[in-house]
């Protein structure tokens, strides 16, 4: 996951709409299930903690999932595992109407911990490890929704209604390939009428509006040598450090003048490879950036400024070598699309009536989560955290603190109740 500075929206719903959220909040059923919540905290902690020990980096999900799936067939749900890999489960009958809302979490994490011990309860209370907020909150509230729901017979109706499911190849490179195969004409978000992505712990933050990117790969080659008696042979390191160097000024002189159009981007180059020894001219050296931003056009004109970079870098190196030249080559290796939910959507308008109930002060803004790819296709969807607190995402020192996690749970179970009772009135998302 990872977010743009957010700004505060006014509350799309009305007196009227928060007014049945609080009758709502107010049944026994959810009333009890808010205890179970409080009740359940060294079971949900538990959860979390074992999850997040099963090493699940991007392309390696395997292991989690069928962890994942095994735990919520245990819990009384029916679960599955699709052709991407997601683990998908639903509850009632297998002859029941397809459920008409969807809740995911991604499996997947940057990072992955060495040894399961490296995922622990340390002094105070916090989970450390790698993963554990982003999205070990996301995972262990679907496992709470899912034990809840199945434990308290009023809720039966509400979950069959809703799918739960743990999504592969959300972060880097996975290209958000699990949800993309949710959203496949004959998936299951065709038939939803509504997607829930948890993605972290804040419940600060609405993601309304898909942020886009674009990943590259961007290589030079040369013959190499050695570094006194080839001196002279062009060197795809020096090239490289060029490129970043001069594409770094641009691109942020590029992004300042963005800002007068209130538009925001950001570039990252993540990676660095070239070389094998200090005497050594390399062959080869590349590098992989990372291009992001709230419009379209502002990120078009950063893949551009790039290709001219390189071209730059490529033309300034040779020029001073002598004999042999190096060649350059540009691979896009990712892409997050873009998409906005309507500012009047139902979907919205029930999220900022529950925060207003609970008195959570939320903003709307921008976010690159699983929840890209259904927004950029029309399908009304929406990305909120799961309650708790957490620091450190896509590093080695991440943290989440259990603290305030059964605010963010009774939440998404309100969203999810007030989602189904409209439903039966054929509201629009």
């Amino acid at each position: 996951m990872a977010t743009q500075p957010k700004t505060p929206g006014a509350p799309a719903h009305t007196a009227s709409e928060l007014h049945r959220i609080a009758q709502l909040a107010e049944q026994s059923s959810l009333a009890q299930a808010h205890q179970w919540f409080l009740q359940e905290r060294a079971w949900i902690n538990e959860q979390h903690l074992q999850l997040c020990r099963i090493a699940a980096p991007t392309f390696f999900e395997q292991r989690r999932a069928e962890w994942f799936r095994a735990q919520m067939e245990a819990l009384g749900w029916r679960a599955s595992l699709d052709r991407a890999g997601n683990v998908l489960a639903s509850y009632g009958e297998v002859n029941e109407p397809l459920p008409r809302f969807m809740i995911s979490a991604h499996l997947d994490t940057v990072f992955a911990p060495s040894r399961p011990e490296e995922i622990y309860f340390g002094p105070g209370g916090r989970l450390f490890g790698p993963g554990t907020a982003d999205n070990g909150a996301g995972l262990a509230a679907l496992l709470a929704l899912a034990r809840v729901l199945s434990e308290i017979p009023a809720l039966h109706p509400l979950a069959r209604s809703l799918l739960l499911v743990a999504t592969v190849g959300e972060e880097g490179e996975g290209n958000l390939g699990g949800m993309r195969y949710l959203c496949r004409p004959s998936g299951p978000v065709a038939e939803s009428a509504g997607i829930i992505v948890l993605d972290g712990p804040s419940t600060r933050h609405i993601a309304t509006q898909a942020l886009a990117s674009r990943r590259f790969e961007i290589s030079f080659t040369g013959p190499g040598g050695h570094s006194w008696n080839d001196y002279g042979t062009p060197n795809p390191v020096h090239a490289l450090a060029s490129l970043i160097f001069n594409f770094r000024e641009a691109a942020a002189a590029l992004l300042a003048k963005e800002m007068d159009n209130e538009h925001h981007g950001a570039f990252n180059f993540g990676i660095i490879e070239g070389g094998v020894s200090v005497n050594s001219i390399p062959s080869e050296a590349r590098t992989k950036l990372d291009l992001r931003s709230d419009d379209a056009a502002t990120l078009e004109r950063l893949a551009n400024l790039l290709t001219s970079h390189v071209e730059s870098s490529l033309e300034r190196e040779n020029r001073l070598a002598r004999g042999a030249q190096l060649t350059a080559k540009i691979r896009e290796v990712g892409s997050r699309p873009a998409g906005k939910l309507q500012e009047n959507s139902l979907l919205l308008r029930t999220v900022q009536a529950v925060d207003s109930y609970l008195r959570i002060r939320s903003t709307i803004g921008c976010a690159s989560t699983d929840a890209n790819v259904p927004l950029s296709l029309g399908f009304p969807a929406i990305s909120i955290g799961a309650g708790g607190q957490g620091g450190g995402a896509h590093t080695r020192q991440e943290w989440y603190l259990p603290e305030g996690r059964e605010l963010g749970l009774r939440r998404i179970l309100l969203i999810a109740a007030a989602l189904f009772h409209q439903s039966q009135y054929g509201a629009c998302l």
